[in-house]
């Protein structure tokens, strides 16, 4: 005959199996990921391209490093398939303002600048407007935070 307490202990160990089956899968990529997609579904290539943030689609998808990534071309998906290092933003695609100051954060997808071939997302157009006044101190910050940063779990939103 199990205890109330046994009970609960009991259920209290499946709910927590149940959360960490749940949550884990969306965990499971390297980026910045919202509903299992990276960025947002914006098109890294396209930042290169055209120069400005452009929305992709699902039926032209790439895996990279365990996230999925969406592209608004099957060109842009072909690109990026052959060289997903070159497009791939920097810090997981995390803001990077966040990264310098030591903390993972969401992004905007607008507010993005590229930096010697190098794709940089930032939190929101004020933030990245503060990311301007110093952007190489703030990548060499970001560069030297970045391997403690990857490991948070939290995200500031």
């Amino acid at each position: 005959m199990r205890t109330y307490r046994g009970q609960v202990s009991a259920t209290l160990r499946m709910i927590v199996l149940m959360l960490l089956a749940w949550i884990t899968p969306g965990q499971a990529g390297q980026f910045y990921e919202q509903n299992r997609v990276a960025l947002n579904g914006y098109d890294v290539v396209a930042y290169f391209t055209v120069g400005q943030a452009v929305k992709g689609f699902s039926r032209f998808s790439a895996d990279y490093l365990g996230s999925t990534f969406y592209f608004s071309t099957m060109n842009n998906r072909e690109t990026f398939s052959a060289a997903p290092e070159r497009f791939a933003p920097q810090y997981g695609g995390y803001c990077a303002f966040g990264v310098a100051k030591g903390y993972k954060a969401t992004i905007d997808p607008e507010s993005f600048t590229i930096v010697d071939g190098k794709l940089y997302l930032n939190y929101s157009p004020s933030v990245l407007a503060g990311w301007r006044k110093n952007i190489s101190g703030y990548i060499r910050q970001a560069d030297q935070n970045w391997p403690e940063v990857t490991h948070q779990a939290k995200v500031h939103e």
